[in-house]
């Protein structure tokens, strides 16, 4: 049949055999285990029986608008207008917008790598030629990017896509990595989009990761895409936004319409009702925390496995010591451990040898599910 493809995900490959086994630990996914705010349930359903259930403004409504930029603008070193403020359906719809926005077929997108496959999938559906920038591995097994080879790169591309806190890896740049990025970025114009998904999902006491909000001026060629799936246990409710440059909104909405036509508008009830409630990112990310040390306690001292707490987002990012094929070792832990992880591959060529454990579960399901992981990883290893 005469149709567009793209290469499928080795997540969903696992997890499609976690479903058909019995008993199994799902770590393999990029969500919790935790309830959504009850608040965003009652306005939710408080919109509905009002009858908000009509199109809305494909921007988005007002008040939501409005509660991101003053959100946004209370978080970061830098105000946020209202007028920079586009709704989506979902993160992964605001990178979609996003790359629709900026790239036209044959043009070039430079991702760093491992990342999360869909966003270079969404570049290729615009027939983008995609290439990859490698993160590199630092003392104590963490990432950074290095900013000349990504000089040399972004020669003559169209997009430079930013994950930061990075999934699968947590890798998180600091400021000062931001504001060489944005310079690189401004020396080869080229456009920046950030996905900023898990900014506040890090644990150094700041309130949020450096984004690039806190450095950027509103008529750069930046856009930065967010999500309440992560921060604010959403992942179902699929609403997102984008922070795009001064004067570009309306433009920009045009092509929401034509991709998803807005976001339905008792979900974006739903989402100022959730941003509105400020202890839940304070407790979700108390609950990551809580996984992170349960991850951390199950690894230490394994065989053959080299792992450091990250600084962001909610994954263990595992190096499994000559490990080729990392979905074939994912398999066995489904089959024959009861436990499900996401493979390295499944987030490019860099991500193998590695293993991704989303820790953002309850408490006994983290201790339960570690101590199959840490069996399994010994069996198949050999340790």
């Amino acid at each position: 049949m005469d149709i567009v493809s793209i290469p499928g995900s080795r997540i969903v490959e696992v997890s499609r055999l976690a479903f058909a086994t019995q008993d199994v630990d799902f770590l393999c996914f990029g969500e919790s285990d935790q309830p959504s705010p009850h608040v965003a349930r009652d306005a939710l359903l408080k919109a509905v029986d009002s009858g908000e259930t009509r199109y809305p403004d494909v921007r988005g409504l007002p008040d939501l608008r409005h509660t991101i930029a003053d959100y946004l603008t209370g978080l970061h070193t830098k105000p946020v207008t209202e007028s920079r403020i586009q709704v989506a359906a979902s993160g992964m719809a605001a990178i979609t917008i996003a790359l629709n926005t900026t790239v036209s077929a044959g043009q070039r997108v430079v991702l760093h790598s491992p990342i999360w496959p869909n966003i270079g999938n969404a570049a290729r559906l615009r027939g983008a030629v995609v290439e990859e920038i490698d993160l590199t591995p630092t003392a104590g097994f963490g990432f950074r990017l290095d900013l000349d080879r990504l000089d040399q790169m972004l020669i003559g591309a169209r997009v430079f896509v930013l994950n930061s806190p990075n999934n699968p890896t947590g890798w998180t740049a600091t400021t000062d990595e931001l504001k060489a990025i944005l310079d690189i970025a401004r020396k080869r114009n080229v456009w920046l989009i950030s996905d900023e998904v898990y900014s506040r999902l890090v644990y150094d006491d700041r309130p949020a990761a450096p984004s690039l909000l806190d450095v950027a001026e509103p008529d750069d060629r930046v856009m930065v895409c967010n999500s309440f799936s992560k921060a604010w246990v959403m992942t179902g409710w699929r609403l997102g936004w984008l922070v795009v440059p001064e004067g570009l909104r309306d433009r920009i909405s045009d092509i929401v319409e034509a991709i998803h036509s807005g976001v339905a508008p008792f979900v974006q009830r739903a989402g100022i009702a959730a941003m509105g409630d400020i202890e839940t990112v304070a407790r979700f990310r108390a609950h990551c925390t809580v996984g992170r040390q349960l991850a951390s306690e199950a690894l230490n001292g394994l065989n053959g496995v080299r792992y450091t707490p990250p600084p962001g987002a909610f994954y263990a990012f595992v190096g499994v010591d000559g490990l080729t094929d990392s979905l074939n070792l994912a398999l066995n832990l489904v089959k024959r451990h009861g436990v499900a992880v996401a493979p390295g591959v499944a987030f490019g060529a860099a991500g193998e040898g590695n293993l991704r454990i989303c820790f953002a579960q309850s408490p006994d399901r983290m201790a339960r599910a570690m101590i199959r992981l840490r069996d399994g990883l010994r069996a198949e290893l050999g340790s």
